[in-house]
């Protein structure tokens, strides 16, 4: 019988795959780290607007786990339940499984909320996914062909109009993504008019990126008005069809392509735990430990986890996600070792949002830039949030190879072969042997 202890991590996004990396080779003897993930990669989520735009390739924003947990174990399976009381975690991979912990970590995130405007779950298009970012590119592709083909120009004009919900940080890079793809690939569609291809935001603040500092905020809303892409303010879609979006104010939007990039739902594997829950968060203690729970910690977007610097819940964002992870590692590590744990104690040190044509603004270390340096920059960080060389070399060359050629206009095709309904018939010589 094994003797091995074992530290679970559910969840392989930013807060679980970090944890996972610190822990790795830092356990003390006798422990092993287990990552449980649906996907067998992790998604670089900003990076998926570009993803968007063919600004780069699928496999450029993802970086599988195996690479990053060399000593540790790694599950690609769907967790079904945790249960506190029995210690173990069940999950659905080729059938049902168990994996018991003496540790766990849940860093599990959220779900995208479609439910927020009514239609939005049934004609509107989410971005918190590798599989969403290529739906919707595929979905830009497929509306240009379609509109080559349509000769009616306001059918045209509703195929290659693209309606983005939410001016967070998200829609913001989407949207410009989407532009620019679109006055990237005309040559392509000479029988298309940019001036009828139409890319909108919708936004319930006075401003875009309310996160940020004002002048920045309006520097990016100034920068794509002039780059094409319409902007309304003090605006909220009441409702969702499939031809346009109906306002609050009344009044109807006709677009062929509706993106949702607001809203949060909790995980359900949360529904059924018996922690205190904040805003269908986790409550943590300041050291990130589950309260009542000994052994059990919690991190990233689905943990309300205190920020001893403001005293304040921690954003869900991917900066705390990280350093949550880091923090973490050393609770544990010093848990396991019955020495006294830290609070959580960070102060973020920016923000960053890429607003298309090669600009962008960045508030960082108390800094604010905007335009081409700030886009640099931008770029610069997430060059270096990617593991490894390797793949490090590959995102940077292909950025560069998008600054001086064209997008890729290839629409993705998934069919695969058929297969024979019937057996196919045995031959008479197989038969009798």
């Amino acid at each position: 019988m094994s003797t091995t202890k074992n530290l679970v991590i559910v969840g392989g996004g930013f807060a679980g795959t970090t944890l996972a990396k610190r822990l790795d080779r830092s356990l003390p003897p006798g422990w092993m780290v287990t990552l449980i993930s649906r996907e067998n990669f992790i998604t670089y989520n900003p990076l998926l607007p570009e993803v968007v735009g063919a600004s780069l390739l699928p496999g450029h924003v993802v970086a599988p786990h195996r690479l990053i947990v060399r000593r540790g174990r790694v599950c690609m399976a769907t967790v079904s339940e945790i249960d506190l009381a029995a210690r173990e975690v069940r999950y659905l991979g080729e059938g049902p499984g168990v994996v018991p912990f003496d540790q766990l970590v849940i860093a599990c995130g959220v779900d995208a909320n479609l439910a927020l405007v009514p239609g939005m779950a049934d004609y509107a298009l989410p971005l918190k996914t590798l599989g969403d970012a290529l739906f919707l590119r595929n979905r830009v592709v497929s509306r240009l062909e379609q509109a080559s083909m349509q000769p009616d120009r306001e059918a045209r004009r509703w195929l290659t109009t693209f309606l983005v919900v939410g001016g967070g940080f998200s829609g913001v890079e989407v949207a410009g993504e989407i532009r620019d793809f679109l006055h990237g690939s005309m040559r392509y569609y000479p029988m298309l008019d940019l001036a009828d291809c139409r890319v909108i935001v919708l936004h319930s603040g006075d401003r875009l990126l309310p996160e940020i500092a004002n002048q920045l905020g309006t520097f990016a809303g100034d920068r794509m008005m002039r780059d094409g892409i319409e902007i309304h303010l003090h605006t909220r879609a009441a409702r969702v069809d499939d031809r346009c979006v109906t306002l609050a104010s009344g009044e109807t939007i006709l677009a062929g392509t509706v993106i949702c990039t607001i809203g949060t739902a909790p995980n359900p594997l949360l529904k059924d735990l018996p922690c205190a829950m904040e805003r269908g968060r986790i409550r943590t203690d300041p050291d990130m430990s589950v309260p009542g729970h000994p052994g059990v910690w919690a991190i990233g977007d689905c943990a309300a986890v205190p920020n001893a610097t403001d005293g304040r819940t921690c954003p869900a964002t991917a900066q705390f996600a990280d350093r949550q992870a880091r923090q973490l590692a050393q609770n544990i590590l010093m848990s396991l070792a019955a020495r006294p744990t830290r609070p959580f104690r960070f102060r973020p040190l920016g923000q960053l949002c890429s607003v298309g044509h090669n600009k962008a603004v960045v508030e960082l270390f108390g800094m604010q830039l905007s335009g081409f340096i700030a886009w640099l920059l931008w770029r610069g960080v997430y060059l270096l949030k990617i593991p490894t060389l390797a793949r490090k070399a590959r995102l940077f060359l292909e950025w560069n190879w998008a600054m001086f050629f064209p997008p890729d206009i290839v629409h993705f095709n998934y069919r695969r072969s058929m297969r024979n309904k019937e057996p196919a018939e045995v031959p008479p010589q197989v038969k009798a042997a």
